[in-house]
């Protein structure tokens, strides 16, 4: 992967390469950033510029046959974690290397993608993966190793924050002292959801999301779209490339994200001594437990987003408000008035618990029927402004 086809990021891509041209690799790295902010298309070409003796900041004039193993990511010694689950394909301790092929068709065609993408081409989004004592097991084992060309093993372990205390337990010898010439790159969008042992042990480098212009360029280069077009979908995704992608083939899950939302906020509203109201939130309730965990979480992370947004409107900082909604029948004008100062901090509180108590197996259908009449008085609540 060259360096050149990953968007943005210029001072990151100037700092790794210098690092390795210095003979200044660290043993241990942390990359965090946002969804769509190029951390694991830049985990790769950095394992590339490695491993393939590469210079002058590119990938390319190094070893040839290296660089051509980095084409459909098989280099050998290039090793890769993620979070897995069982699966029609694979019935129990599932592990990585199970799935390298459903991986490689990922990093082929949605470098950027997040989780919920990776769950959705495996068909397990209705369950959640982590990176198991299973997967420590194996990556001790593929390490413990000599290198298949006698220079550098690169692992690199993406959505770091899915490993778990018994395989965090289990890696942290091998990440504080790596065998010789072994390098870790972690990935994670949320740094503060890692282990601290494991975090305490890494060089860790922040990604910025990325700047408008950079993913409007990129979409008109990679989808021949018109200017004007390309701004205002650069403009909705907030810096990140993977939505501005979705919303292209109108493929985002924002979209069903934000019928659910109106429906829900609508019903609640009205659901103050309108019985029907009530039906409406409990079947919505319904309705959306009959999805996958990952996918509940993922909505709640967009309704929190959409109040915030909401927030914002309302106090007058349009510039920071990037949310579009699609239906014709709601305006977010009309609705940020009834998000302020007296109920934010609750609403914010009560979908965070939310998602916490998912996460944690709690039954869909409770959780949420709770949060929506909870929601019913919250909106109702007058500002003290």
């Amino acid at each position: 992967m060259l360096f050149s086809e990953i968007l943005g990021q210029t001072h990151i891509k100037n700092h790794l390469t210098k690092s390795v041209d210095e003979g200044r690799v660290a043993h241990a790295q942390l990359f965090v950033g946002p969804e769509g902010s190029g951390t694991l298309p830049m985990a790769v070409a950095y394992a590339q510029y490695i491993l393939c003796h590469n210079s002058n900041g590119e990938n390319t004039g190094g070893n040839d046959s290296c660089n051509l193993k980095f084409k459909n990511f098989s280099h050998p010694d290039l090793h890769f974690a993620f979070p897995v689950t069982t699966s029609d394909k694979v019935k129990s301790k599932p592990v990585s290397n199970y799935y390298l092929e459903e991986w490689r068709q990922l990093l082929e065609q949605q470098p950027y993608g997040n989780l919920f993408d990776w769950y959705k081409l495996l068909g397990v989004d209705n369950k959640q993966g982590q990176i198991g004592v299973d997967e420590a097991t194996e990556i001790v084992k593929s390490l413990s190793l000599k290198s298949y060309e006698g220079g550098y093993k690169v692992m690199i372990i993406w959505m770091a924050e899915k490993i778990n205390t018994s395989a965090a337990n289990k890696l942290l010898k091998l990440i504080e002292e790596p065998p010789e010439k072994t390098a870790f790159i972690l990935i994670a969008e949320d740094e503060e959801q890692i282990i601290n042992t494991i975090r305490s042990r890494c060089q860790v480098l922040h990604f910025p999301p990325l700047a408008e212009d950079v993913i409007s360029s990129a979409l008109v280069e990679n989808y021949h779209i018109e200017k004007s077009v390309a701004a205002r979908l650069a403009h909705q995704a907030n810096g990140n490339y993977n939505k501005a992608c979705d919303l292209i083939y109108q493929d985002s899950e924002d979209i069903q994200f934000e019928k659910w939302f109106i429906f829900w906020v609508r019903s609640a509203f009205k659901a103050r001594g309108n019985k029907k109201a009530i039906h409406d939130l409990i079947s919505w309730s319904e309705e959306i437990a009959k999805t996958g965990r990952e996918t509940q979480k993922k909505f709640l992370a967009f309704c929190l987003n959409y109040f915030r947004q909401a927030l914002l409107h309302n106090y007058g900082a349009n510039d920071l408000v990037y949310l579009e909604p699609r239906s014709e029948n709601f305006q977010i004008e009309k609705f940020a008035p009834f998000v302020h100062d007296s109920n934010i901090m609750e609403i914010s509180e009560e979908v965070q618990d939310a998602i916490y108590h998912i996460e944690r197996n709690g039954n869909s259908k409770i959780i949420l029927t709770d949060l929506s009449i909870k929601l019913t008085r919250l909106l109702h609540k007058k500002s003290q402004a």
